[in-house]
């Protein structure tokens, strides 16, 4: 006979801990008399877009499901992996047990709902239930929005909204400890290695989970200065759900202000996302669509290699090759240096940012893209052009950073600025004001 289970599908939420899917599923499955099949699936419509088959983001995810799989082991229970297309993957699913409900935490870009759509679509007919929970966020969707519920779509007035709700019941973890004996119980199975996904093995360190308080307390004073070991490095666990975000909010929410502003950010990025889906592939105001990009490959390529000739730019850009992490002050510089100093379009940019970062979220990827080129939601002002030799000034004054990363600065080996500011700036705020004229 086939076992009955509620099926728990882990996507973005890579946790035994404070898992508000699991949590519903394992307490249901009690009060059903039925037990939880944990599943994680190697969804090949995503891995097999990746060009870069030494991709770290595949690590990290690897070494979590691991972990995972080790936590369930000693639990008696096991982890089924599975490697192909969700909706194959629960065709078979069905045959091997007697799936009385399936159960995961919700994801909110356009190509993951697509994708929930389907499967949802397919276990209905089958007369399942798909239930979806909120895990990945403090708020989402409809739950911080206008006095005539409509969605927000300028930051400022978002975050005193969300400030305003926010309350205890918000940031409380789900206790799935409590239910942790009620998973289905059966020997270990084996996870699909690195080569067998198709993609090379590697040894990656990877930043901490752990929350650094002392850089908590110093994080509004020193989160600008890229030399500085002053941010979390926890968007790759707050990506692929290592990390509850309640639990982050809950710890920084009485110690840094300025630290929980930038989850706000994050929870108002992913409600653009939900309301404005568009913005994946076009501009948040239509207008800027209008702008005549000069799209020049052969400086697109000197900018993602780092050989602008601005210093900063070239660290940040060297940085994120080598290691797929950006301090958050570069991205800015080098998004704007992208955008308003070389007039390419920021879709090649995200694009790049996509392939690169280890902590890489649409929602917020696409949104920070879209304030820097100034056609987004709540953006920087067109005519805001950074100036990457002040910002190196201000905020790299010893170059420390710089030398870091670029060790040929202030040698003969280092190339010259590609581009002079003052005339890519003037050139800019044409460009710029003729499209939004038209």
């Amino acid at each position: 006979m086939k076992p009955s289970v509620i099926l728990f599908w882990f996507r973005r939420d890579l946790r035994l801990e404070d898992n508000a899917g699991l949590y519903h599923a394992l307490k249901n499955a009690l009060a059903a008399g039925l037990t939880v099949q944990p599943l994680f699936i190697f969804d090949t419509t995503i891995l097999d877009a990746l060009v870069d088959k030494a991709d770290k983001r595949v690590v990290f995810i690897h070494q979590a499901i691991e972990r995972l799989h080790a936590e369930l082991a000693e639990l008696g229970a096991t982890l089924d992996v599975r490697h192909g297309v969700p909706l194959n993957i629960f065709a078979e699913l069905l045959n091997e047990y007697d799936v009385k409900g399936v159960y995961a935490n919700r994801d909110y870009e356009p190509d993951a709902r697509a994708r929930d759509k389907v499967v949802y679509e397919y276990l209905n007919e089958q007369g399942i239930a798909f239930r979806a929970f909120k895990d990945h966020v403090i708020f989402e969707k409809n739950e911080v929005m206008k006095a005539d519920d409509s969605p927000y779509t300028v930051f400022t007035p978002y975050s005193r909204k969300w400030l305003s709700q926010l309350d205890d019941f918000y940031v409380r973890a789900y206790p799935t400890r409590v239910y942790l004996d009620g998973f289905y119980q059966q020997e270990k199975r084996v996870i699909p290695s690195m080569g067998q996904l198709g993609f090379e093995p590697m040894t990656v360190e990877f930043p901490s989970e752990e929350l650094d308080f002392g850089a908590l307390d110093a994080y509004a004073e020193q989160r600008d200065y890229p030399a500085l070991p002053a941010t979390s490095r926890l968007g790759v666990h707050l990506r692929f759900g290592t990390v509850s975000i309640r639990q982050v909010a809950a710890h920084t929410r009485a110690r840094s202000a300025v630290f929980l502003s930038e989850l706000i950010w994050r929870d108002f990025y992913q409600m653009i996302l939900w309301h404005h889906p568009q913005v994946v592939t076009q501009s948040f105001k239509p207008m800027y669509d209008q702008i005549l990009w000069r799209n020049q490959s052969s400086e697109f390529a000197q900018w993602c290699a780092g050989q602008t000739g601005y210093p900063l730019v070239d660290a940040g850009m060297r940085e994120l090759n080598e290691t797929g992490f950006m301090h958050n002050r570069v991205r800015m510089v080098v998004a704007s240096f992208l955008t308003k100093h070389l007039l390419i379009d920021w879709r090649w940019g995200e694009r790049y940012f996509a392939q690169k970062l280890l902590d890489y979220d649409l929602a917020a990827n696409n949104g920070g893209w879209q304030w820097a080129a100034g056609c987004g939601c709540d953006a920087a002002p067109y005519f805001r052009v950074f100036n990457p030799t002040l910002q190196m000034e201000k905020f790299d004054p010893k170059n420390e950073y710089v030398r870091r990363w670029v060790p040929e600065f202030e040698t003969a080996a280092y190339p010259e600025p590609m581009v002079e500011h003052r005339m890519a700036r003037e050139r800019c705020l044409q460009v710029y004001s003729t499209a939004l004229k038209t």
